[in-house]
């Protein structure tokens, strides 16, 4: 009930609804019909579905003409695909030539992703037969209705992906009119099953859906999906964008397959003003400004939030290989926009809206604090217990990390990097800062209560910050943590207010890349022969090595180090502090 007490209603409303429908497949009906394309006011159109129409001439039809060139998915070898070899979240199938979409042994984001067809646009692309064939095949093997492939989101990611491989055809093929019955269907669908119950990154999938389908599209149908569409996505620019240009989920990784969203649209937009035509006597220009607005605030947002690996940081489900490199994504935004995103060698930027700090003393050092919301308070699903964690990177290579995210479902990893233990941070009494639980759920949260980033004595570059995630338990401790950076190292002080005695535990996980030697109380890190920090305690305990786990990539998990300081029976007030010094020398 602490779950669901932070629901909206419609979501409440939209999962009875869909619920009951599931019950009662009255609408699941495989045998449906779904008309076309009526005929438009501009005129066009095809008809009902399946009554006639020229299908190959693009009067039902017509390729979307993007600015520039849309990115290249990546991960993917076209000669892999064209022989049915599937590689996704780090897990290989070979499901043949004519592939079994089931894919029978395989976890449900697996198939999703086996059901987006990203892979028709990998660099270098794969044959039109061979497109041609994959289509076709999955258009026979999943008639309306089948689980997975007609889910909303697989829809909303397949049907951007068919449209940008149609578009882009140096030909327009004949082959295309199943392609294009098909993908009228799926827009059919999908607008009836708009994930109103989730929202968040998912309601943005759907609308970015309609609108390619609107554009792609003729006829009345395909009229008010792109108006549907427009109207949906101008609500969620606002509401899901922060004035920071964070995305509200709080997930780099999500941000920067939103980021890429919006540059996709604008890029279309953008290209169609540009063509003329019929596309002249419509109006997007509020979305277009808006748009404009968005990416440049969200591109500032993600150059700030780079480590020097020029790789995004793993908070709250982020994880490398799903999204664009940074450097594609900024590089794209400079492409549709005409304007470069600068770094200016910043040494401080404070994302408070979003709930992120970045110090940057000098090149190739940078420290990223986390002290946030978990997300929207009715869309948890990518919370994780990171309140004052952090990730640090020295002489250009990450020292301290996030255990990051190895997969979605349900299990001991998952609670991992979900859970306090997971990240560089304190736990009272072996709890955890916010009720996180299954996959994506999440009861009583962490707020934060104060974050602040500035500049104090001596040229330091200090963070302060605090959050109530332990308010609940006996003695309401609350957890304070300054991070204090000058030119002779980083001082990490705990403080922890409240009464009565409890367990407090204190962690930091180290690269599994780097060598870490304890002696004499202390921690020295060192990647090959060189130092690259000292780690000791100035007060609070004593620093042992205990192991830990890192998941840079969904289906990947690496031993790590993790040092810990641990109490077990500290009376509150408490305060500890970790002194990182820097170190130079072979």
């Amino acid at each position: 009930m602490r779950t669901a007490s932070y629901l909206r209603k419609e979501q409440l409303i939209y999962r009875a609804w869909y619920g009951l429908r599931r019950l009662a497949r009255v609408f699941e009906s495989r045998n449906a019909k779904f008309p076309l394309c009526e005929p438009s006011k501009n005129g066009g159109g095809c008809g009902d579905f399946g009554n006639g129409g020229d299908w190959s001439n693009g009067n039902c039809w017509k390729p979307l003409r993007p600015a520039v060139p849309f990115l290249a998915s990546f991960g993917f070898d076209a000669a892999d695909i064209v022989r049915g070899r599937f590689r996704f979240l780090n897990d290989e199938a070979d499901l043949g030539n004519n592939p079994d979409w089931a894919a029978k042994g395989k976890d449900r984001l697996w198939r999703y992703n086996l059901h987006y067809f990203s892979y028709l646009l990998t660099d270098g692309g794969i044959s039109e037969q061979s497109a041609q064939h994959l289509i076709e095949h999955w258009i026979a093997k999943n008639p309306p209705g089948t689980q997975d492939s007609w889910d909303p989101f697989p829809i909303s990611l397949r049907l951007v992906n068919w449209i940008k491989y149609l578009s882009t055809t140096p030909s327009i093929p004949v082959w295309a009119e199943s392609a294009v019955r098909s993908a009228c269907m799926q827009a059919s669908w999908l607008e009836d099953r708009l994930e109103y119950h989730l929202l968040g990154n998912h309601l943005f999938k759907n609308a970015k859906a309609l609108i390619f389908s609107g554009i792609f599209l003729c006829g009345k149908k395909a009229e008010r999906w792109l108006a549907k569409g427009l109207k949906i996505l101008r609500k969620e620019l606002n509401e899901q964008v922060l004035s920071d240009g964070g995305h509200f989920e709080r997930s780099p990784m999500y941000h920067s397959m939103i980021l890429e969203d919006c540059l996709d649209l604008l890029n279309v937009l953008t290209g169609m003003r540009s063509d003329g035509g019929e596309a002249a006597t419509r109006n997007f220009d509020d979305a277009t400004v808006q748009l404009q607005e968005i990416v440049s605030k969200m591109a500032a947002f993600l150059r700030g939030m780079v480590h020097p690996d020029r790789q995004i940081p793993l908070f709250n489900d982020a994880a490398f290989g799903i999204e664009q490199d940074p450097e594609k994504l900024l590089s794209y935004c400079e492409a549709v926009t005409g304007r470069k995103t600068e770094d200016c060698g910043r040494k401080l930027w404070s994302f408070p809206y979003s709930g992120f700090f970045v110090m940057a003393p000098r090149p190739g050092d940078r420290l990223i604090a986390d002290c946030g919301a978990i997300g929207p308070a009715y869309q948890p699903g990518h919370a994780h217990c990171d309140l004052l964690s952090f990730e640090l990177s020295l002489k250009g290579r990450r020292v301290i990390v996030d255990s990051g995210c190895s997969r979605y479902a349900e299990g001991e990893i998952r609670r991992y990097n979900r859970g306090n233990a997971g990240h560089n941070a304190i736990s009272v009494d072996s709890g955890n800062q916010s009720e996180v639980w299954g996959a994506h759920r999440c009861g009583r949260r962490a707020r934060p209560l104060y974050a602040r980033l500035g500049k104090g004595e001596d040229n330091a570059i200090v963070f302060e910050g605090a959050h109530d995630g332990y308010r609940r338990f006996p003695g309401s401790p609350i957890h304070h943590r300054s991070i204090r950076w000058t030119a002779n190292g980083i001082e990490i002080r705990d403080y922890v207010d409240g009464k009565g005695t409890h367990s407090i535990e204190s962690r930091l996980h180290i690269h599994p890349d780097l060598a870490v030697r304890q002696k004499n109380g202390a921690v020295l890190i060192s990647d090959r022969h060189e130092k690259l920090v000292e780690v000791f305690l100035s007060w609070g305990g004593e620093i042992e090595t205990v192991p830990g786990w890192y998941s840079p990539e969904f289906g990947i998990r690496r031993r790590c180090t993790v040092l810990r300081v641990w109490q077990c029976r500290a009376k509150l007030p408490y305060s500890a502090c970790w002194m990182l010094r820097t170190v130079n020398g072979e």
